[in-house]
């Protein structure tokens, strides 16, 4: 079996059957797939924002944690406001684009490019969150785990990607089942908690140990209870998917989209307003080595039943598959940037299957780095994680205000109340966020979004001016040119006289090239080339320290510097053998003429493949 053969029979086990183009429209989805790969970022967002407030409140001491119930209605209030602005969103820009293209049309293309940035961050760190976030599910459940994190978080990635290369519909049918289980588990949570918070029955948490708890406490400041806030502020890390991601639905896209919108705004609001008061009723106090909602679901339920690792393994595949909201957001979003000549064009091909597989494997590799790099720890990672989304809620929203109130169509003074109370609240948020965590690790995104900008813009420059030296704009009729054609040989055989008779039929100005190294040789050159040289001439080139390319290289820069204005083809006479180990057994030279020609202005280099039988 060949090499190529190989690879490409373990691509298709790995990611399946090509997909015609034709059969694009067979790959989007309806509510149900959206909500399941869209949604998932925003849903899963419940298992960790309530612990970040708790978390970060314990610093006062355990007295101060009640205040997580008016941080978390302030936070619900802030995702109703959002939602519905994105709303709003989806019906103006039916194709998709969401705060890139707001921003970029009804701001200014800066404006664009800067959502843009903290978009593609704020996926990458997404990704990277979400997995570390269901690892720590799983090490709740069984602590012996907790030193394999790092691996455990890698084999879900790999997971991830692989489900994702498999194409939209395909990675809907694997992703779909863990949302709707997780909102099941979450239901059931909910309500058993509930009823026994309304019936009394409600038995609070023992008190963790003192080693648990910080060692010393910090006063009850303006700024820890702000601290808390922007911690919480993750719960909102995910709406904005489905505004990127329309062009995905079915048709009506944009229809299926909002409807999507609603119903991913009410399950989220609903867990994680359910969750945050029934921390509160139980009193839970948050330790190292256990979440939350491994807490709480162990209050509820009276121990670690059958129950209670169902749910464990709910929200351990929600978490791991919010990352899925990134996979399927970046890549699209990528494109969509490198369609307008900011990002590298590789971003806007279409794999096999109808994904954006170079924007997938991308994402991949950079939420893998991040991940060993701060070692799979979800509360390492969350002070880089919402600065940018929240940079493109500010932009999208101020870009819809702005169009709204440049079109005046109907219902416009609403939508921009809206739009603008958006653009205020997360301006707000956007500015606790970064003067909280800026200590903390968030200045590694505050610098970074500029520094990809101007990546942006030094790609965009570059593709303009490639655009502009092709142009055909004030191009007149060239003359005709020349073409003098050098075929390098190293003995006489069959390879040689096919590229010899393939030369001829390109030019009448032929030249055979070799390099003397061995005396012999060359003489046995001569004697053969009266008979099998085809009337070429032959030229021989004197080698005193051996080389055979540099003395070649010499003839061919002198040969085009003769002819300034004709072409100069080399061509290299290859033999291919039949098996792909025996190219170790031969001299790579062509590739070295190749590469050191390449930027040589009017020499074309090509090959003539002579095949070996087995």
């Amino acid at each position: 079996m060949s090499p190529d053969s190989f690879v490409n029979g373990f691509k298709r086990l790995l990611v399946g059957k090509r997909i015609p183009s034709h059969l694009a429209h067979h790959e989007r989805f309806g509510v149900s797939t959206g909500l399941a790969i869209l949604s998932s970022d925003a849903l899963s967002s419940v298992a960790y924002a309530t612990e970040e407030i708790l978390r970060t409140l314990l610093i006062a001491g355990t007295a101060s944690l009640w205040i997580v119930t008016p941080i978390g209605c302030v936070i619900a209030g802030l995702m109703l406001v959002i939602a519905f602005s994105y709303r709003q969103t989806i019906l103006a820009y039916p194709n998709g684009g969401g705060a890139y293209r707001v921003a970029g049309e009804n701001i200014g293309v800066t404006a664009g490019l800067i959502a843009a940035a903290a978009l593609l961050l704020d996926y990458v760190l997404t990704v990277a969150v979400s997995i570390a976030a269901g690892v720590a599910a799983i090490t709740s459940a069984f602590p012996q785990w907790h030193d394999s994190r790092i691996a455990l978080s890698l084999v879900c990635l790999a997971i991830l990607t692989i489900g994702n290369l498999r194409g939209i519909r395909e990675s809907g049918r694997i992703f779909a089942a863990p949302t709707y289980l997780f909102l099941g588990a979450m239901g059931a949570l909910l309500v058993v908690g509930g009823v026994k918070a309304i019936t009394g029955g409600i038995v609070p948490l023992p008190a963790p140990a003192d080693a648990a708890l910080p060692t010393g406490v910090a006063p009850l400041s303006v700024f820890l209870v702000l601290r808390a806030f922007a911690n919480g502020c993750t719960a909102l890390t995910g709406i904005e998917a489905i505004s990127n991601g329309v062009p995905a639905f079915k048709p009506p896209e944009a229809r299926n989209a909002v409807k999507t919108l609603l119903l991913m705004i009410v399950c989220a609001v609903t867990c994680f307003m359910g969750v945050t008061l029934l921390a509160h009723a139980y009193d839970v106090v948050p330790v190292p080595d256990e979440t939350v909602i491994s807490q709480l679901n162990e209050a509820i339920f009276g121990g670690r039943g059958l129950l209670y690792y169902l749910i464990q393994a709910a929200t351990t595949l929600i978490l791991v598959l919010a990352a899925n909201t990134a996979f399927a957001d970046f890549p699209r979003l990528a494109s969509l940037v490198a369609r307008d000549r900011f990002l590298p064009r590789q971003f806007a091909n279409q794999g096999d299957r109808l994904a954006f597989s170079n924007g997938i494997v991308v994402l991949a590799v950079l939420a893998g780095a991040l991940l060993v790099a701060f070692h799979g720890d979800t509360h390492a990672l969350i002070p880089l994680y919402m600065l940018g989304v929240f940079v493109s809620f500010t932009l999208s929203q101020s870009g819809m205000v702005r169009r709204l109130t440049r079109r005046r169509e109907r219902g416009w003074r609403l939508g921009a109340f809206v739009n603008g109370l958006g653009a205020v609240l997360t301006a707000i948020v956007l500015v606790v966020v970064c003067v909280t965590k800026f200590g903390e690790g968030a200045w590694i995104i505050v610098a970074l979004i500029p520094l990809l900008v101007f990546q942006f813009v030094a790609i965009h420059r570059h593709y303009e001016k490639v655009a502009s030296q092709l142009s055909l704009k004030g191009e007149v009729r060239a003359p005709k040119r020349r073409n003098v054609v050098i075929v390098p040989i190293a003995g006489v055989h069959r390879a040689v006289t096919q590229a010899l008779d393939y030369a001829r039929s390109l030019s009448l100005d032929v030249r055979a090239v070799y390099v003397d190294v061995d005396a012999n040789a060359t003489a046995e050159i001569h004697q053969q080339w009266g008979r099998w040289g085809r009337g070429v001439r032959l030229e021989v080139l004197a080698s005193p320290f051996r080389s055979v390319i540099q003395p070649l290289l010499e003839y061919i820069e002198l040969t085009a510097d003769e002819l300034p204005d004709d072409f100069v083809t080399v061509l290299l006479p290859e033999f291919v053998p039949a098996r792909w180990w025996h190219h170790l057994l031969h001299n790579q030279r062509a590739l070295l003429i190749k590469g050191a020609l390449l930027f040589r202005k009017n020499v074309v280099v090509t090959s003539v493949p002579y095949h070996l039988s087995r």
